[in-house]
């Protein structure tokens, strides 16, 4: 027990230091693809790690980049689309794959917030980045705050789930109380609204 209280004053101490992610090299002995997809693939990897060997599977994702985009009024502009593995309707921000070669972040956030919503903003800056579930999968995702938004004319058809979708201009207070009570639960839109309410402080 007093062993216990020992290590838990040592974890305490630390916790006054800003903590900070950090990126380490742990190379497979063996790599193969598990499960082939037509997004994505689950990749099986084999590595040593603290003495012992593991094995892990998890999502090979390309990563992704979303759009917060906020008008004078301050408010957000919010999509209502269906997503079939949770058979809900969820209220999300524009966000898209990095599936485009040699496209930037930058670049492909502004295609998403065209495509999806036929806005653009002349204001752009990285508002958070974040893995969205890093014990399965390795995507990453580079959320952008858009301001001086202003409707456009696009051609871009719209296919599959995207179809019916609803876009909306949602008071930020509301956005934010919807987040906090779990009544959003999109996780991109979760933490672009702390990330917003954090900036707005």
């Amino acid at each position: 027990m007093l062993h216990w209280l020992a290590r838990l004053q040592v974890d305490s101490s630390k916790l006054r230091q800003m903590p900070k992610d950090q990126s380490v090299n742990v190379e497979p002995s063996l790599r193969e693809i598990a499960f082939e997809g037509r997004v994505w693939n689950v990749v099986r990897e084999t590595f040593d790690y603290s003495g012992q060997t593991l094995v892990r599977d998890f999502i090979e994702h390309p990563g992704a980049v979303a759009v917060v985009a906020v008008n004078r009024d301050n408010e957000v502009l919010m999509i209502r689309q269906y997503r079939h593995p949770v058979r809900k309707f969820l209220w999300e921000i524009p966000a898209g794959l990095l599936d485009v070669a040699g496209e930037s972040h930058l670049d492909a956030a502004k295609r998403e917030l065209l495509e999806e919503t036929f806005y653009e903003a002349k204001n752009w800056e990285l508002l958070q980045t974040f893995h969205a579930s890093p014990g399965g999968n390795s995507e990453q995702i580079d959320i952008f705050l858009a301001t001086d938004v202003h409707p456009v004319e696009s051609d871009y058809q719209r296919e599959g789930e995207e179809m019916d979708m609803e876009v909306r201009w949602v008071p930020f207070s509301d956005a934010l109380r919807s987040v906090k009570t779990s009544e959003i639960q999109s996780p991109v839109a979760v933490v672009a609204m702390l990330a917003l309410a954090s900036r707005q402080k």
